[in-house]
């Protein structure tokens, strides 16, 4: 929504400060922006533009130092409509006109998608995996990865530990081993699966 910035009090008491002209294709605001001492403002459009414009009051209060914002309502317009609008403070003291024109909003565009029939139907998904396919491309995402030296490592390791289980004979180097077996391996199935 397009603005109409008009300064109220800036240079002096009441005075008004506003753009010479303002166009809108549509409903628009006008923020009164007073520069000073809390003030009365009065806004009138004239007949041309009476027609199609509205606020829903004409005499507004703006407090010191503060912005406020009236919305101007825009009828149905099929060409443009030029006016003024009069901008008066101080109860009749001051007084400026700004010339607006109101367009037709442009032509509009339709919110209706078109869809390709294509997407009309959900995709096809390939079939399922046999649990030797998963494995061979597992296997093949390993070598593309450069994993096979660090495979290789896990593998060594792990017969490493198992050979020193059995040698020991040992309940507590038996259920490490394990434990390192069963880390290692679960390690294995995520990055094959990932």
């Amino acid at each position: 929504m397009s603005t109409l910035s008009v300064e109220l009090n800036g240079d002096a008491v009441h005075s008004i400060r506003a753009p010479d002209g303002f166009e809108a294709t549509g409903p628009f605001a006008v923020a009164l922006e007073n520069e000073g001492r809390s003030t009365h403002v009065h806004l009138h459009f004239d007949d041309d533009l009476d027609r199609v414009v509205s606020v829903d009051e004409t005499n507004h209060f703006v407090d010191d130092e503060a912005t406020r914002h009236v919305h101007v309502s825009v009828g149905d317009v099929t060409e443009p409509v030029r006016g003024k609008l009069k901008i008066v403070t101080g109860y009749g003291s001051n007084t400026r006109y700004v010339t607006l024109r109101i367009d037709p909003p442009e032509d509009t565009v339709s919110d209706e998608v078109a869809v390709d029939e294509a997407f009309a139907k959900p995709p096809e998904r390939p079939p399922e995996l046999s649990p030797s396919q998963r494995a061979a491309n597992a296997v093949d995402r390993l070598i593309e990865r450069g994993g096979v030296p660090g495979a290789a490592a896990a593998f060594l390791g792990l017969a490493a530990g198992v050979a020193i289980a059995l040698a020991v004979d040992s309940a507590v180097v038996t259920v490490a081993v394990v434990v390192v077996v069963l880390t290692v391996s679960i390690g294995a199935a995520v990055l094959a699966v990932w």
